[in-house]
Protein backbone atom coordinates (compact mmCIF):
# COMPACT_ATOMS: atom_id res chain seq x y z
CA UNK A 1 0.00 0.00 0.00
CA UNK A 2 2.92 2.23 0.84
CA UNK A 3 4.41 1.69 -2.42
CA UNK A 4 1.14 2.53 -4.22
CA UNK A 5 0.04 5.75 -2.29
CA UNK A 6 3.72 7.10 -2.63
CA UNK A 7 3.83 6.60 -6.37
CA UNK A 8 0.24 8.10 -7.17
CA UNK A 9 1.70 11.07 -5.29
CA UNK A 10 4.14 12.15 -7.30
CA UNK A 11 3.42 14.75 -10.06
CA UNK A 12 6.49 14.25 -12.59
CA UNK A 13 7.51 11.34 -13.89
CA UNK A 14 10.67 9.60 -12.67
CA UNK A 15 13.96 10.12 -14.37
CA UNK A 16 17.05 8.50 -15.32
CA UNK A 17 15.35 4.90 -15.82
CA UNK A 18 17.84 2.25 -16.83
CA UNK A 19 17.04 -0.81 -19.02
CA UNK A 20 16.61 -3.88 -17.32
CA UNK A 21 19.01 -6.98 -18.13
CA UNK A 22 18.15 -10.61 -18.08
CA UNK A 23 19.42 -12.43 -14.83
CA UNK A 24 22.33 -14.34 -14.88
CA UNK A 25 21.20 -17.93 -14.21
CA UNK A 26 22.56 -20.46 -11.98
CA UNK A 27 22.97 -23.79 -13.41
CA UNK A 28 23.44 -26.28 -10.54
CA UNK A 29 20.12 -27.52 -9.25
CA UNK A 30 21.47 -27.78 -5.94
CA UNK A 31 20.69 -23.75 -5.66
CA UNK A 32 18.29 -22.81 -2.90
CA UNK A 33 15.55 -20.70 -2.68
CA UNK A 34 17.38 -17.95 -0.50
CA UNK A 35 20.24 -18.34 -2.86
CA UNK A 36 18.05 -17.77 -6.31
CA UNK A 37 16.17 -14.72 -4.06
CA UNK A 38 19.67 -12.93 -3.37
CA UNK A 39 20.94 -13.52 -7.03
CA UNK A 40 17.57 -11.82 -8.36
CA UNK A 41 18.15 -8.84 -5.97
CA UNK A 42 21.39 -8.52 -6.84
CA UNK A 43 20.69 -8.52 -10.22
CA UNK A 44 17.61 -6.11 -10.50
CA UNK A 45 18.70 -3.46 -7.40
CA UNK A 46 17.90 -0.41 -8.53
CA UNK A 47 16.72 -1.09 -12.25
CA UNK A 48 14.09 -0.10 -14.01
CA UNK A 49 12.64 -0.83 -17.58
CA UNK A 50 10.61 1.14 -19.57
CA UNK A 51 8.71 0.35 -22.59
CA UNK A 52 6.52 2.41 -24.67
CA UNK A 53 3.25 1.67 -26.37
CA UNK A 54 0.49 3.28 -28.63
CA UNK A 55 -3.03 1.68 -27.23
CA UNK A 56 -4.53 0.79 -30.25
CA UNK A 57 -8.48 0.21 -30.34
CA UNK A 58 -8.22 -3.72 -32.07
CA UNK A 59 -6.77 -5.08 -29.06
CA UNK A 60 -9.55 -3.75 -26.55
CA UNK A 61 -11.91 -5.09 -29.65
CA UNK A 62 -10.63 -8.34 -29.30
CA UNK A 63 -10.53 -8.60 -25.27
CA UNK A 64 -13.90 -7.73 -24.81
CA UNK A 65 -14.80 -9.92 -27.80
CA UNK A 66 -12.95 -12.89 -25.81
CA UNK A 67 -14.89 -11.78 -22.56
CA UNK A 68 -18.20 -12.32 -24.52
CA UNK A 69 -18.82 -8.41 -24.02
CA UNK A 70 -20.81 -7.57 -27.06
CA UNK A 71 -21.18 -4.04 -25.85
CA UNK A 72 -18.50 -4.08 -22.99
CA UNK A 73 -17.19 -0.31 -23.73
CA UNK A 74 -21.13 1.32 -24.23
CA UNK A 75 -24.51 0.12 -25.50
CA UNK A 76 -24.11 1.93 -28.59
CA UNK A 77 -21.08 0.40 -29.58
CA UNK A 78 -21.08 -3.23 -31.44
CA UNK A 79 -17.77 -4.45 -30.79
CA UNK A 80 -18.38 -7.00 -33.50
CA UNK A 81 -18.75 -4.22 -36.11
CA UNK A 82 -15.30 -2.63 -35.79
CA UNK A 83 -12.79 -1.02 -33.16
CA UNK A 84 -13.77 1.48 -30.69
CA UNK A 85 -12.52 4.87 -31.86
CA UNK A 86 -9.84 6.78 -30.20
CA UNK A 87 -10.49 8.51 -27.19
CA UNK A 88 -12.30 4.97 -25.57
CA UNK A 89 -11.21 4.81 -21.84
CA UNK A 90 -9.91 1.50 -21.15
CA UNK A 91 -11.72 -0.36 -18.32
CA UNK A 92 -10.20 -1.38 -15.55
CA UNK A 93 -7.92 -4.46 -15.88
CA UNK A 94 -7.90 -4.69 -19.47
CA UNK A 95 -4.87 -2.63 -19.65
CA UNK A 96 -3.47 -6.32 -19.65
CA UNK A 97 -3.48 -7.02 -22.91
CA UNK A 98 -0.99 -4.21 -23.58
CA UNK A 99 2.67 -3.97 -23.04
CA UNK A 100 2.48 -7.87 -23.65
CA UNK A 101 6.39 -9.65 -24.07
CA UNK A 102 8.68 -9.25 -26.39
CA UNK A 103 11.33 -12.34 -26.03
CA UNK A 104 11.84 -14.55 -29.24
CA UNK A 105 10.52 -18.20 -28.45
CA UNK A 106 13.83 -19.63 -28.31
CA UNK A 107 14.09 -17.27 -25.24
CA UNK A 108 11.12 -18.93 -23.81
CA UNK A 109 11.18 -21.35 -20.72
CA UNK A 110 10.50 -24.20 -21.24
CA UNK A 111 6.98 -24.23 -20.18
CA UNK A 112 6.46 -21.50 -22.26
CA UNK A 113 6.76 -18.74 -20.20
CA UNK A 114 8.83 -15.55 -20.62
CA UNK A 115 11.72 -14.89 -18.23
CA UNK A 116 11.71 -11.16 -17.81
CA UNK A 117 11.72 -11.15 -14.42
CA UNK A 118 12.22 -14.91 -13.40
CA UNK A 119 14.21 -16.49 -10.66
CA UNK A 120 17.29 -18.26 -11.37
CA UNK A 121 17.36 -21.91 -12.39
CA UNK A 122 16.09 -24.41 -11.11
CA UNK A 123 13.19 -21.91 -9.69
CA UNK A 124 11.89 -21.48 -13.26
CA UNK A 125 7.94 -22.34 -13.19
CA UNK A 126 6.10 -19.29 -12.77
CA UNK A 127 2.95 -19.22 -11.15
CA UNK A 128 0.81 -16.09 -10.82
CA UNK A 129 -0.08 -15.47 -7.36
CA UNK A 130 -1.97 -11.84 -6.79
CA UNK A 131 -1.53 -8.48 -5.89
CA UNK A 132 -2.72 -4.91 -5.84
CA UNK A 133 -3.87 -2.44 -8.78
CA UNK A 134 -4.80 1.64 -8.14
CA UNK A 135 -5.98 3.39 -9.99
CA UNK A 136 -5.49 7.61 -10.35
CA UNK A 137 -9.42 8.91 -10.60
CA UNK A 138 -8.66 11.85 -13.93
CA UNK A 139 -6.08 9.98 -15.76
CA UNK A 140 -7.42 6.66 -17.18
CA UNK A 141 -6.12 5.35 -20.05
CA UNK A 142 -7.51 5.91 -23.20
CA UNK A 143 -7.23 4.40 -26.79
CA UNK A 144 -4.77 6.21 -29.20
CA UNK A 145 -2.85 7.41 -26.56
CA UNK A 146 1.31 6.78 -26.18
CA UNK A 147 1.62 5.13 -22.47
CA UNK A 148 4.88 4.06 -20.98
CA UNK A 149 5.40 1.45 -18.79
CA UNK A 150 7.90 1.63 -15.67
CA UNK A 151 8.58 -2.17 -14.46
CA UNK A 152 10.87 -2.74 -11.49
CA UNK A 153 11.45 -5.67 -9.12
CA UNK A 154 10.35 -4.66 -5.77
CA UNK A 155 11.87 -7.83 -3.35
CA UNK A 156 12.72 -11.66 -4.10
CA UNK A 157 11.99 -13.75 -0.96
CA UNK A 158 12.40 -17.43 0.02
CA UNK A 159 9.33 -19.34 1.16
CA UNK A 160 7.93 -23.30 1.81
CA UNK A 161 5.11 -24.37 -0.25
CA UNK A 162 2.31 -26.56 2.05
CA UNK A 163 4.31 -29.76 1.21
CA UNK A 164 7.63 -28.24 2.20
CA UNK A 165 8.83 -27.85 -0.98
CA UNK A 166 10.82 -24.65 -2.00
CA UNK A 167 10.05 -21.68 -3.82
CA UNK A 168 10.74 -17.75 -4.41
CA UNK A 169 8.23 -15.34 -3.72
CA UNK A 170 8.98 -12.22 -6.54
CA UNK A 171 7.01 -9.08 -6.69
CA UNK A 172 7.29 -7.06 -9.38
CA UNK A 173 5.88 -3.05 -9.53
CA UNK A 174 4.51 -1.60 -12.68
CA UNK A 175 3.47 1.81 -13.26
CA UNK A 176 1.50 3.16 -16.68
CA UNK A 177 1.99 6.69 -17.50
CA UNK A 178 -0.45 8.55 -19.88
CA UNK A 179 -0.92 11.76 -21.35
CA UNK A 180 -2.48 13.06 -18.37
CA UNK A 181 -0.01 11.71 -15.97
CA UNK A 182 -0.03 8.33 -13.68
CA UNK A 183 -3.07 6.14 -14.61
CA UNK A 184 -2.12 3.11 -13.05
CA UNK A 185 0.26 1.19 -10.55
CA UNK A 186 -0.09 -2.26 -10.58
CA UNK A 187 2.08 -4.55 -8.13
CA UNK A 188 2.01 -8.20 -9.13
CA UNK A 189 3.28 -11.15 -6.93
CA UNK A 190 4.42 -14.30 -8.92
CA UNK A 191 5.89 -17.57 -6.94
CA UNK A 192 8.60 -19.97 -8.50
CA UNK A 193 8.69 -23.29 -8.11
CA UNK A 194 11.60 -25.72 -8.82
CA UNK A 195 11.56 -26.89 -12.68
CA UNK A 196 10.65 -30.37 -13.32
CA UNK A 197 12.72 -33.20 -14.79
CA UNK A 198 10.49 -34.27 -17.88
CA UNK A 199 12.91 -37.63 -18.25
CA UNK A 200 10.58 -38.55 -14.96
CA UNK A 201 7.52 -37.52 -16.16
CA UNK A 202 4.47 -40.10 -17.02
CA UNK A 203 2.53 -39.13 -20.57
CA UNK A 204 -0.44 -39.52 -18.77
CA UNK A 205 -1.91 -37.29 -16.00
CA UNK A 206 -3.05 -39.54 -12.82
CA UNK A 207 -6.60 -37.13 -13.11
CA UNK A 208 -9.39 -37.56 -15.06
CA UNK A 209 -9.79 -35.17 -17.44
CA UNK A 210 -12.34 -32.19 -17.10
CA UNK A 211 -15.46 -32.59 -19.22
CA UNK A 212 -15.70 -29.31 -21.97
CA UNK A 213 -18.12 -26.72 -21.60
CA UNK A 214 -21.85 -27.83 -23.04
CA UNK A 215 -21.95 -27.62 -26.43
CA UNK A 216 -18.26 -26.87 -26.48
CA UNK A 217 -18.80 -22.52 -26.24
CA UNK A 218 -18.42 -20.62 -22.95
CA UNK A 219 -21.03 -20.03 -20.52
CA UNK A 220 -21.73 -16.84 -18.59
CA UNK A 221 -24.81 -15.98 -16.40
CA UNK A 222 -26.16 -14.02 -13.46
CA UNK A 223 -28.14 -15.94 -10.87
CA UNK A 224 -30.07 -14.97 -8.21
CA UNK A 225 -29.46 -17.05 -4.95
CA UNK A 226 -32.33 -16.73 -2.27
CA UNK A 227 -32.88 -13.43 -1.04
CA UNK A 228 -29.64 -11.49 -2.04
CA UNK A 229 -30.45 -8.79 -4.19
CA UNK A 230 -27.47 -8.82 -6.01
CA UNK A 231 -26.63 -11.91 -8.27
CA UNK A 232 -23.99 -14.34 -8.41
CA UNK A 233 -22.27 -14.52 -11.78
CA UNK A 234 -21.49 -17.96 -12.84
CA UNK A 235 -18.53 -19.24 -15.20
CA UNK A 236 -17.96 -22.10 -17.39
CA UNK A 237 -14.99 -21.39 -20.28
CA UNK A 238 -13.97 -23.37 -23.03
CA UNK A 239 -10.69 -23.99 -24.06
CA UNK A 240 -11.23 -21.48 -27.16
CA UNK A 241 -11.34 -18.72 -24.78
CA UNK A 242 -8.71 -19.57 -22.92
CA UNK A 243 -6.41 -19.55 -26.40
CA UNK A 244 -7.54 -16.53 -27.28
CA UNK A 245 -7.17 -14.76 -23.90
CA UNK A 246 -3.13 -16.73 -24.07
CA UNK A 247 -3.24 -15.31 -28.20
CA UNK A 248 -3.91 -11.75 -26.70
CA UNK A 249 -1.62 -11.43 -23.84
CA UNK A 250 1.18 -12.93 -25.61
CA UNK A 251 1.48 -15.38 -23.15
CA UNK A 252 2.94 -18.60 -24.39
CA UNK A 253 2.51 -20.40 -20.43
CA UNK A 254 1.50 -24.13 -21.76
CA UNK A 255 -0.63 -24.84 -18.96
CA UNK A 256 -3.26 -22.51 -20.33
CA UNK A 257 -3.90 -24.22 -24.00
CA UNK A 258 -1.43 -27.09 -24.54
CA UNK A 259 -3.39 -30.26 -22.64
CA UNK A 260 -0.57 -32.97 -23.29
CA UNK A 261 1.95 -30.69 -21.07
CA UNK A 262 -0.92 -29.33 -18.34
CA UNK A 263 -2.37 -33.01 -17.88
CA UNK A 264 1.34 -35.09 -18.35
CA UNK A 265 4.25 -32.72 -17.14
CA UNK A 266 2.22 -30.39 -14.67
CA UNK A 267 -0.63 -33.78 -13.48
CA UNK A 268 -3.44 -30.70 -13.93
CA UNK A 269 -6.81 -32.18 -14.82
CA UNK A 270 -7.47 -29.51 -18.24
CA UNK A 271 -5.75 -26.70 -19.02
CA UNK A 272 -5.84 -23.63 -16.39
CA UNK A 273 -7.46 -20.42 -16.58
CA UNK A 274 -5.54 -17.78 -16.58
CA UNK A 275 -5.14 -15.77 -13.12
CA UNK A 276 -5.11 -12.47 -15.03
CA UNK A 277 -8.56 -13.74 -16.60
CA UNK A 278 -10.27 -14.10 -13.91
CA UNK A 279 -9.15 -10.70 -12.33
CA UNK A 280 -10.56 -8.85 -15.46
CA UNK A 281 -13.74 -10.33 -14.36
CA UNK A 282 -13.66 -9.39 -10.81
CA UNK A 283 -13.18 -5.62 -12.37
CA UNK A 284 -16.43 -6.40 -15.12
CA UNK A 285 -18.39 -7.78 -12.04
CA UNK A 286 -17.90 -5.19 -9.87
CA UNK A 287 -18.34 -2.67 -12.84
CA UNK A 288 -22.25 -4.54 -13.66
CA UNK A 289 -23.14 -4.99 -10.15
CA UNK A 290 -21.71 -2.96 -7.95
CA UNK A 291 -20.62 0.62 -9.98
CA UNK A 292 -23.35 3.73 -9.75
CA UNK A 293 -23.53 7.10 -11.48
CA UNK A 294 -20.49 8.86 -9.76
CA UNK A 295 -18.80 6.02 -8.40
CA UNK A 296 -15.14 5.41 -9.00
CA UNK A 297 -12.77 2.44 -8.58
CA UNK A 298 -10.10 3.46 -6.71
CA UNK A 299 -7.87 0.10 -6.03
CA UNK A 300 -8.36 -3.90 -6.41
CA UNK A 301 -6.05 -6.67 -3.91
CA UNK A 302 -6.75 -9.54 -4.98
CA UNK A 303 -5.19 -13.43 -4.27
CA UNK A 304 -5.34 -16.85 -6.83
CA UNK A 305 -5.49 -19.56 -4.03
CA UNK A 306 -6.44 -22.57 -6.25
CA UNK A 307 -6.36 -23.62 -10.21
CA UNK A 308 -9.61 -23.34 -12.33
CA UNK A 309 -9.91 -25.33 -15.43
CA UNK A 310 -12.04 -25.26 -18.77
CA UNK A 311 -15.02 -27.19 -18.31
CA UNK A 312 -15.54 -26.34 -14.66
CA UNK A 313 -18.43 -24.19 -13.28
CA UNK A 314 -17.62 -21.62 -11.25
CA UNK A 315 -19.02 -18.87 -8.96
CA UNK A 316 -18.23 -15.02 -8.47
CA UNK A 317 -20.30 -13.21 -5.91
CA UNK A 318 -19.67 -10.23 -3.60
CA UNK A 319 -20.67 -8.83 -0.45
CA UNK A 320 -20.38 -4.95 0.80
CA UNK A 321 -17.69 -4.94 4.07
CA UNK A 322 -18.25 -1.24 4.81
CA UNK A 323 -21.83 0.61 4.65
CA UNK A 324 -20.06 3.80 5.05
CA UNK A 325 -17.56 3.48 2.17
CA UNK A 326 -17.56 1.59 -1.49
CA UNK A 327 -15.22 -1.35 -0.54
CA UNK A 328 -16.41 -4.74 -1.44
CA UNK A 329 -15.14 -8.42 -1.15
CA UNK A 330 -15.66 -10.56 -4.17
CA UNK A 331 -14.89 -14.71 -3.84
CA UNK A 332 -14.18 -17.01 -6.90
CA UNK A 333 -14.95 -20.76 -5.94
CA UNK A 334 -16.03 -24.05 -7.19
CA UNK A 335 -18.49 -25.69 -5.09
CA UNK A 336 -17.10 -24.45 -1.26
CA UNK A 337 -13.80 -23.96 -2.52
CA UNK A 338 -12.45 -20.30 -2.54
CA UNK A 339 -10.07 -19.95 -5.42
CA UNK A 340 -9.37 -16.38 -5.63
CA UNK A 341 -10.31 -13.28 -3.75
CA UNK A 342 -10.84 -9.76 -4.09
CA UNK A 343 -11.08 -6.73 -2.12
CA UNK A 344 -12.48 -3.55 -4.49
CA UNK A 345 -12.17 0.19 -2.93
CA UNK A 346 -14.19 2.89 -4.49
CA UNK A 347 -13.29 6.37 -4.65
CA UNK A 348 -16.34 8.51 -6.01
CA UNK A 349 -16.17 9.11 -11.22
CA UNK A 350 -15.15 6.88 -13.65
CA UNK A 351 -16.38 8.17 -17.34
CA UNK A 352 -17.94 4.92 -18.67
Amino acid sequence: MTVLRSALSRQTRPLNLRAMSRPRSLSTSSVTASEAASQMLHTFQDKTIVRKQTLDGNQLQKLCLTLGRRYGLGPQLDLTLGCPPAGTPVPPGYHLVYFTPSELEEDLGADGTDRTFNAPAPFTRRMWAGGQMRWNDGTELRVGEQVEEHTKLLSAVAKKSRDGSEMVLVEVNKEFWGERGLALVDQRSWIFRKEIDLSTISSISSKPPMPPPRGGKSEVRDVVVGDNALPDRVFKLSPAALFRFSALTFNAHMIHYNESWTRGVENHPGVVVHGPLNLINMLDYWRDVHRVEGSVLEEISYRATAPIYAGEEYTMSSSKMNTDYGMFEVLVKKGDQVCMTGHISEASSWSY
